[in-house]
């Protein structure tokens, strides 16, 4: 199979790409509302370990049902990257922020500095260069998402507050990884075997933490807990490891600037926390700055196509380049 349209198909891949990583960012702007959510009965680690191990029974029928091949060698390295930071690291350390007193809008703004940091892992991890155009946007928008946290109040550093930092800074090496993997394999298989690689770990922990923990499944919890576990733990990463894939690592993590600004939407919807004018200040100027950093370069490493990044090695497709 050929696709010979090369005019037209890098612009066809990159709105792909883009609309897959937005549809990524929108599912995750879920998970710390829910969180908080989950919080009304059940113990943070519950929350934290307990989300993977229901996505891992879902990741092994899934897996099972296609009769996917075993990752190579050199593979599960990177998926214990990846498991790592967004299966242990990020719901732990987001969870016991929020226990500790973080509220969903405080933890949203810290997290928005995700894109710069999952940037920086791009360059050291997956190959990719970005321009100095797309550093000068994204930092811009980095220092606009700070800006708008000392606005807020937020400037002071609690425990909270770095443990939502340590949480960024592992999740943009599961990121990171995961974009990379995203290349050689289906990225909905990614954060499979990921899931799959701990689950000898999260299952019987969390089935222990059940039994000790005295949990209250009232209705908050109920909710907040399945979509963590669904949601934000599993679905989620089917359009976002897929969108990485697609347009580089560096310039899909700008579309997470929006995160922030959209967590905070939720947190105002469900939580009935403040939404003020300066959050509207913050969403433009954000908006913004998600807009430079895609018309901007980013040179992938030699050994992706684009277009064929989302599909296994042996079952890719040539494309024939002007």
């Amino acid at each position: 199979m050929r696709v010979d349209n090369s005019a037209t198909a890098p612009s066809s891949i990159a709105l792909g790409g883009l609309g897959l990583a937005a549809l990524g960012v929108l599912a995750f702007s879920f998970t710390i509302p829910s969180t908080v959510l989950a919080l009304d009965g059940l113990d943070p680690y519950v929350i934290g370990l307990g989300r993977a191990a229901v996505a891992a029974a879902l990741a092994a029928v899934a897996l099972l049902a296609v009769r996917a091949r075993l990752p190579r060698g050199r593979q599960w390295a990177g998926l214990a990257a990846v498991a790592g930071g967004v299966v242990f690291g990020f719901p732990v350390l987001t969870t016991l922020a929020l226990d500790r007193g973080a509220s969903s809008s405080h933890s949203a703004v810290i997290v928005g500095l995700l894109p710069a940091a999952t940037a920086v892992m791009a360059v050291l991890r997956a190959g990719e260069r970005p321009s100095r155009a797309f550093w000068l946007a994204s930092g811009a928008g980095a220092l606009w998402i700070t800006g708008f946290t000392f606005v807020r109040g937020a400037g002071h550093f609690t425990m909270a507050d770095l443990l939502l930092f340590a949480a960024l800074i592992v999740c943009a090496v599961g990121y990171a990884e995961g974009g990379r993997l995203a290349r050689e394999m289906p990225g909905w298989r990614v954060i499979s075997w990921a899931l799959i690689l701990v689950a000898p770990i999260t299952v019987p922990v969390t089935f222990w933490l059940l039994a000790t923990t005295g949990p209250q499944w009232t209705g908050r919890a109920v909710a907040g807990f399945t979509y963590v576990s669904v949601g934000s733990m599993y679905l989620g990463f089917f359009a976002w490891y897929a969108g990485m894939a697609k347009i580089g690592i560096a310039q899909a993590s700008q579309v997470q600037l929006t995160q922030p600004i959209l967590t905070l939407l939720w947190s105002g919807l469900f939580l009935d926390e403040l939404i003020d004018t300066t959050t509207g200040l913050a969403a433009l100027g954000v908006l913004v700055c998600v807009a430079l950093t895609q018309r901007t370069r980013v040179r992938r490493a030699p050994d992706t196509l684009a277009g064929c990044d989302t599909v296994p090695h042996d079952e890719r497709v040539s494309v024939t380049r002007p």
